[in-house]
């Protein structure tokens, strides 16, 4: 008999420890991205640390929210991205995709999660299509856009006097949408554009785009591509003597994973616009050491920024809905303005799109660096009401 309470109250602990473990929330979350490509040092397998940072710093498993993170490598190809999404949602129990470099894969990402109900937080491809024509209601795209970088750079290059302009394109949805949002940048500031190039989508070769644009005598070369191609671009002008001619080059999308790949003795003096450098303050700096530390001392590009602050974004609203049903987290994210320690305060705009600062850039001459990865001048801070297009100009019919 003296047994019996003692029994009784461990059968009590063990009902109220399951009625506790039974509240407890599991999330997945697929990063999907380029791992093995052109854009695999911007995005690739920093992607998952960031999105395991975020994990860590929100505190999910104090907070009853039980998180996994799986991978997977879309190759850059639309219908391998939309299959690796439909396996996710339809297999593999993914709540949440992230990341997802490639617009037109991104694009096609957007499509399939809108099918499954799902929730897809960008933060790679930025074609202005994926919160405009395309947009959906189950799609955030999070740090930049073309919009964003042709207002940043293709502005900034005009008014220093760079008013006539040759684009190389990627010839794909990205370089597509960056190219038209510049050209309309250029133009009505007065500017005007002699020509463009479509370059196949990734090449090594730009050498007869590049004499292309030499001969055209633009004074700014626009290049409308990222990643491997942009470098590649970049290196190739330089044996052709295109800035010592009297040219200007502008890398309408430029990560800092590209400068470290040129070096500054060739990307100097490049102008560009990013969402996020991490030397920006305290705490850009204190993210970046923790990064360095899992990364083998890289430091973070944006987009690697936007997957933290976009994981981070999604848990809040998690925690707060007390459920990952997607249409509760979604109305919750759009509701809420984000405030992360990476970008500090913004919003989530009906049509998906989250506004932030933008910056404008300078890269430092050799001299001027004062250790690794210390390449960025600021030139301007752009807010976030002047960054990015407003939903009514956006093209976006959601209601």
């Amino acid at each position: 008999m003296k047994f019996k309470p003692l029994l009784l109250a461990a059968v009590m602990v063990g009902v109220s420890l399951g009625g506790a473990y039974a509240d407890d929330i599991s999330v997945k979350i697929g990063v999907l991205n380029d791992r093995s490509g052109v854009y695999a040092d911007l995005s690739g397998q920093g992607s998952v640390i960031a999105a395991q940072m975020a994990v860590d710093d929100f505190k999910a498993a104090d907070k009853g929210i039980k998180v996994d993170i799986v991978s997977a490598d879309h190759q850059n190809k639309p219908d391998v991205g939309a299959g690796i999404a439909r396996q996710w949602y339809d297999q593999d129990g993914v709540d949440a995709i992230f990341d997802v470099p490639t617009s037109s894969v991104a694009l096609a990402v957007s499509q399939v999660t809108k099918e499954k109900n799902k929730i897809f937080i960008d933060s790679g491809a930025g074609s202005t299509d994926i919160v405009g024509k395309q947009c959906s209601p189950n799609t955030l795209l999070w740090t930049y856009d073309t919009y964003a970088l042709a207002k940043g750079t293709a502005g900034a290059m005009v008014k220093r006097g760079g008013d006539s302009w040759f684009f190389i394109t990627a010839d794909y949805a990205f370089g597509k949408s960056l190219e038209d949002n510049a050209s309309k940048i250029v133009t009505a500031a007065g500017g005007k554009v002699v020509g463009d190039v479509k370059a196949p989508f990734p090449t090594s070769d730009f050498s007869s785009f590049l004499l292309q644009a030499q001969s055209s005598g633009a004074k700014v070369i626009g290049l409308a591509n990222a990643g491997g191609d942009t470098v590649n671009a970049i290196k190739q002008a330089a044996e052709f003597g295109i800035t010592q001619g009297g040219q200007n080059l502008a890398g309408l999308l430029i990560f800092i994973s590209d400068v470290h790949a040129l070096g500054l003795q060739a990307a100097q003096g490049l102008v560009l616009t990013e969402a996020f450098y991490w030397d920006l303050n305290d705490n850009t700096r204190a993210f970046a050491k923790h990064f360095a530390e899992k990364s083998g001392g890289k430091m973070p590009t944006m987009v690697h920024a936007g997957v933290y602050a976009g994981v981070l974004h999604y848990l809040k609203a998690i925690e707060a809905a007390k459920s990952k049903d997607a249409t509760k987290v979604m109305a919750g994210m759009k509701a809420t303005p984000t405030d992360d320690p990476l970008f500090g305060k913004g919003q989530v705009l009906s049509n998906g799109r989250v506004t932030h600062d933008m910056y404008l850039f300078q890269v430092k001459k050799p001299e001027e660096s004062k250790g690794p990865w210390d390449y960025y001048n600021l030139l301007a801070t752009i807010p976030a009401a002047e960054a990015f297009q407003s939903v009514a100009d956006s093209g976006c019919t959601m209601k």
